[in-house]
């Protein structure tokens, strides 16, 4: 028997009307034992970060002090050159002309005054002669010092143990007055030349003690120095570093210097409450003893085994510690001792 259009529209607001069967009710997730700490309030210190440069504290710059062509160069970069050691020769014909000349010269005064004197012991000469002879030799004498001081400006030795940092010539370059030849740098010692703000100076003592980081690298650095002047450019002031023997830094490394500068309030919590999800932070906070609820939050500074909280975070509430992987926001809590 076949159903009119009337009835097929009857039976379709028939079904349309049905009551929906509910839906089931989750069931309670579980208690999660967990161990909580509180967020603790605290002053920290301020610090004003200064840039600096490891430096040895003994270092020289070896430069020509006559014109001449290097014939030597016997040191290589970043060779240990111990001191009195040959690290330069150059090659300066007329110093040693000048030195011979100066040498002949004085042999003949000499033996000039030695027949002078001997004729005036016979009484055949003035004592008059005698002391122009004398004032002769005295400055042949002068010359021949002058040329083996010039002499020996053509070798450049080691002034101290070190080694070698910088060579900016060859073997057969021409060398002028004044021209840098080698630089040599002490390996004993370091320190850090660092500029620091002017406001932050002010308080800043010998014997300060600095958070220093090179090269990933962290050190304590001690003050050793302060300039007196401030540098009216970029209005910091000068200081010069102690850097701990056996440090993990060599010469030449930028290095971060924390300088302190008075305390400030700050919410720390342990820093394996602090959970990473990506780009976030989160942690969770224990509220009435009863269930964990998820914050979002924003981290600052590492201090040891506890992490600053910049946002997110009030102190004197308590945090799940090391939440376990499956807790949820909302879920009960029982509290271990």
């Amino acid at each position: 028997m076949k159903c009119s259009p009337l009835c097929l529209l009857a039976l379709a607001l028939a079904a349309g009307c049905a009551r929906p069967e509910p839906a089931a009710t989750p069931a309670p997730l579980p208690a999660a034992r967990v161990r909580v700490a509180p967020v603790q309030g605290a002053a920290v210190p301020l610090h004003t970060e200064a840039t600096g440069t490891v430096r040895p504290v003994r270092r020289a710059v070896l430069a020509a002090q006559l014109a001449g062509v290097v014939t030597e160069l016997p040191a290589a970069l970043g060779q240990r050159v111990s001191a009195g050691d040959v690290l330069v020769r150059i090659s300066a014909a007329d110093a040693q002309a000048r030195l011979t000349r100066a040498e002949v010269q004085l042999k003949v005064a000499r033996r000039d005054l030695a027949r002078e004197t001997d004729l005036l012991a016979r009484g055949a000469s003035t004592a008059e002669a005698v002391r122009n002879l004398q004032d002769r030799v005295t400055g042949c004498e002068a010359m021949v010092r002058e040329a083996e001081v010039q002499v020996g400006y053509t070798t450049l030795r080691a002034p101290f143990d070190g080694v070698v940092a910088r060579r900016p010539v060859h073997g057969g370059d021409l060398a002028s007055p004044g021209q840098p030849l080698l630089e040599i740098e002490g390996t004993a010692d370091l320190e850090v030349e660092a500029a620091v703000p002017e406001s932050a100076a002010a308080a800043l003592v010998p014997g300060a003690r600095f958070e220093a980081e090179a090269g990933g690298n962290a050190f304590t650095a001690t003050l050793r120095e302060i300039s007196s002047t401030a540098d009216a450019a970029t209005r910091t002031i000068g200081v010069k570093l102690a850097v701990p023997a056996g440090a993990p830094v060599r010469s030449g490394q930028f290095v971060r210097v924390l300088v302190p500068g008075g305390t400030r309030r700050a919410v720390l919590v342990p820093a394996e409450a602090v959970v990473p999800q990506g780009q976030m932070e989160r942690v969770f906070v224990v509220e009435d003893g009863k269930r964990a609820v998820l914050r979002l939050v924003r981290t600052g500074a590492r201090r040891g085994g506890q992490m600053e909280v910049l946002a997110g975070l009030a102190a004197d509430e308590r945090v799940v510690l090391a939440p376990p992987a499956g807790l949820r926001d909302g879920q009960p809590v029982e509290v271990l001792p």
